[in-house]
């Protein structure tokens, strides 16, 4: 399994003193971040598109090219770019040239976005939010597919027989569908054979199972090979020396962020008791010591048989410091014990196939 992390770079106020850290200093603080997560061995990073003044990034191909050149092996993704209010053309050229920058790192997280700021900036009508997806992601894959490209849609203007430029190093250039639980949106993944992000911030994981069984039988009717249906699980979590010390690190951050979207959408207030079961071993938080970490991705393995999984660590105004430890402790001893159980689980399996 890969093991990452993905970040919005949020910038909430700080709960005792309500003071926020600045859009410079957030930036930097990234970049450090990302630079600790490829030193200590993890597989992924990744960033989130958003246009609101609570998070720093609305361009992650940029952050992740200033990354790129402060890491070595690192895979470097968006997570996710809000597609449907973005010009497939500039996304795929700003990814292969990305990918260049990193010597074949690079990779798209596409998704239709829980945030809706992005589309009255970039002047498009909400009434067209799934054709907007599904038209621009059409031109995206004939975009990787091919240096030339004839293309016409309903939405934005045709394109007769142009190239695009520059080509990215690898071929294909990774394209990866990210979604919330809907349905449709993984028989669509499913049926072009893209890998699949799931992201779990709430709920009972296991709850999602039959989703992800759903794009592997999408998939497989539609003739795509079943080990290249790849799924990542994205989950809020931090991990700290003990699980007392993970939840009360990262409950005061939770709260404010988790109760002004809530605020915004309407959802009840958060309560320490509800984050309290989030971190039981059937709920939806990884936050707790390094072991406890281990034993819920390994349990939600079993639910999903997932390729890759992906911590959000840095929840808007969670101390840099604390971060910073959360990733060491992820890629030290958390990332390392996945990759031996999960070795052994598969020549186990092979030697019962012999």
């Amino acid at each position: 399994m890969e093991l990452g992390i993905y970040t919005f770079a949020g910038m909430s106020p700080d709960p005792k003193s309500g003071v926020a850290i600045d859009a410079h200093q957030r930036m930097q603080n990234l970049l450090e971040e990302m630079e600790l997560a490829d030193q200590v061995g993890l597989d992924v990073f990744g960033i989130g598109e958003h246009h609101r003044p609570d998070f720093v990034i609305s361009t992650p191909a940029v952050v992740l090219a200033a990354g790129a050149a402060r890491t070595k092996n690192i895979r470097l993704t968006s997570a996710v770019t809000v597609l449907s209010s973005e010009d497939p053309v500039r996304v795929f050229q700003e990814y292969a040239t990305l990918d260049l920058i990193s010597s074949g790192r690079a990779e798209i997280m596409a998704g239709r976005g829980s945030f809706i700021e992005s589309f009255p900036l970039f002047g498009y009508d909400l009434n067209d939010y799934d054709e907007l997806f599904t038209e621009k992601l059409d031109l995206l894959l004939k975009l990787r597919a091919s240096e030339r490209v004839t293309w016409k849609g309903n939405l934005r203007a045709p394109i007769n027989n142009l190239g695009v430029y520059p080509r990215p190093l690898q071929n294909p250039l990774p394209v990866w569908i990210a979604v919330g639980g809907t349905p449709a949106s993984v028989i669509r993944a499913g049926t072009l054979g893209l890998p699949l992000a799931v992201a779990i911030i709430g709920g009972e994981p296991h709850r999602f199972a039959p989703l992800v069984d759903l794009y592997r039988e999408a998939g497989a009717k539609a003739g795509h090979a079943p080990e290249t249906l790849k799924v990542s699980i994205n989950s809020h979590g931090y991990v700290a020396e003990t699980s007392q010390a993970a939840a009360d690190g990262y409950w005061p951050s939770y709260e404010v962020v988790m109760n002004k979207i809530g605020r915004e959408r309407g959802w009840p207030p958060s309560n320490r008791a509800q984050f309290e079961a989030g971190r039981t071993p059937r709920g939806a938080l990884l936050v707790g010591s390094p072991q406890e970490v281990i034993d819920k991705i390994m349990l939600q393995h079993t639910y999903f048989k997932h390729d890759r999984f992906m911590l959000q660590i840095d929840l808007g105004s969670l101390p840099h410091k604390n971060t910073l430890r959360a990733i060491e402790l992820y890629g030290t001893e958390v990332a390392p014990v996945i990759r031996k159980e999960l070795g052994q689980s598969v020549k186990t399996e092979e030697a019962a196939l012999v």
